[in-house]
């Protein structure tokens, strides 16, 4: 069932610009599938899906590909730069905070970027909590994100 729910949501966001989880949702309940918004929020974190800019300046859920790793290191930069707006540091926890509806795509970047030291992320709307083993890493993982927005090397 899982995995048939999962093929319909790829199919649905490929055929639908689809930018909140309510809209996702009710289209799955049009497709036969009473599920909740909870498991909504799993299948996307699974399916690895992000949200992109539209060419009308909206958001929709897109699948992350995995190209080349330059193309998805590029992706990941861009995501960064445009979703992200601020970088703080508490203890060993980096706090992230990004345009509405963009934690999740900042916090997947995060993931599949495999930074040294990162536990793990908890993404919101707007906010992404970042775990990281050390309080020395966490600066620098900090510092690195600061110089990804601003385009430079890291």
């Amino acid at each position: 069932m899982k995995s048939t729910r999962q093929s319909i949501i790829l199919d649905l966001i490929s055929k639908n610009d689809i930018e909140t989880q309510e809209e996702l949702l009710e289209l799955l309940k049009k497709s036969g599938y009473n599920v909740t918004q909870a498991t909504i929020s799993r299948d996307i974190r699974e399916l690895k899906l992000t949200k992109i800019s539209t060419e009308y300046g909206r958001q929709k859920y897109a699948v992350m590909m995995e190209q080349g790793s330059r193309d998805i290191s590029d992706k990941y930069i861009r995501i960064f730069h445009d979703a992200l707006v601020s970088v703080d540091t508490a203890g060993n926890i980096l706090v992230l905070k990004t345009v509405a509806g963009m934690a999740m795509a900042v916090a997947a970047a995060i993931d599949s970027m495999h930074f040294e030291g990162v536990v793990g992320c908890i993404a919101g709307d707007d906010t992404i909590f970042c775990a990281v083993k050390t309080e020395e890493e966490t600066i620098r993982l900090s510092d690195k994100i600061h110089k990804l927005t601003a385009n430079q090397k890291v």
